[in-house]
């Protein structure tokens, strides 16, 4: 069933009780010709899009405003807090959460806006309907049990696939952003031949989760 969308204007506010996201538009692809999609944002506490995805051919850029917020891009798991700044680049795996003990507020934008915006209502209508998990995934409409043919003496046994349920990223289920593949031996692109995408830019000090690997973050940051 499709769910009724209405065009998110300038001014307006959306909030999905199952990731804890709150977005307040501030630019819309209305507004800007498509060129650009802005927010402020909001995450409570325990609040996540925890399934890495990823955005084809849109570069995203978060600034913390207030609060801890800690991101994983690519391989690399980043804590960020006011003043920091991270931009996830096209086609860079990621997901995030709000790794402190308060309401975290950023300011986020997207270029190009495309249909994002849609799709966010999209997902929080979901949400409200009770159609997603607490996870961010998209519930399946349960499906009517078919009745099992009769086994033949000595004939096969009947297969039954299990399929996966599609996965909708909460803030993650943008237009354009695609779950990241987990398929053996196939990883997300993350540019380039063997880059970890996924630029920050640190007013204070950005800390990488790995031991050690904020000094290395501040050498580079110094150069």
């Amino acid at each position: 069933m499709h769910l009724m969308q209405t065009r998110i204007t300038p001014g307006q506010t959306l909030e999905n009780a199952v990731t804890g996201e709150r977005f307040t538009f501030t630019h819309t692809a209305g507004s800007t010709n498509g060129e650009l999609l802005a927010f402020d944002f909001a995450l409570r506490p325990g609040g996540a899009v925890p399934i890495p995805h990823v955005h084809p051919i849109q570069t995203e850029r978060f600034e913390v405003v207030d609060g801890q917020m800690r991101f994983r891009i690519g391989l690399r798991t980043v804590l960020a807090g006011p003043g920091d700044v991270v931009e996830v680049a096209p086609g860079v795996a990621h997901s995030f959460a709000n790794a402190g003990a308060h309401e975290a507020r950023l300011r986020v934008e997207v270029r190009p806006a495309l249909a994002m915006e849609d799709m966010f209502a999209e997902v929080v209508a979901m949400a409200a309907a009770g159609r997603m998990s607490r996870r961010g995934i998209a519930a399946q409409p349960a499906r009517p049990r078919r009745a099992r043919a009769p086994l033949r003496p000595g004939g096969p046994r009947p297969a039954h696939v299990r399929r996966r349920p599609a996965c909708i990223a909460g803030a993650a289920g943008h237009v354009g952003a695609t779950p990241a593949p987990r398929a053996a031996g196939h990883r997300p692109r993350c540019g380039g031949r063997a880059r970890v995408g996924g630029v920050i830019t640190p007013t204070q000090t950005t800390h990488d989760a790995r031991p050690g690997s904020s000094d290395r973050a501040r050498d580079r940051s110094s150069g």
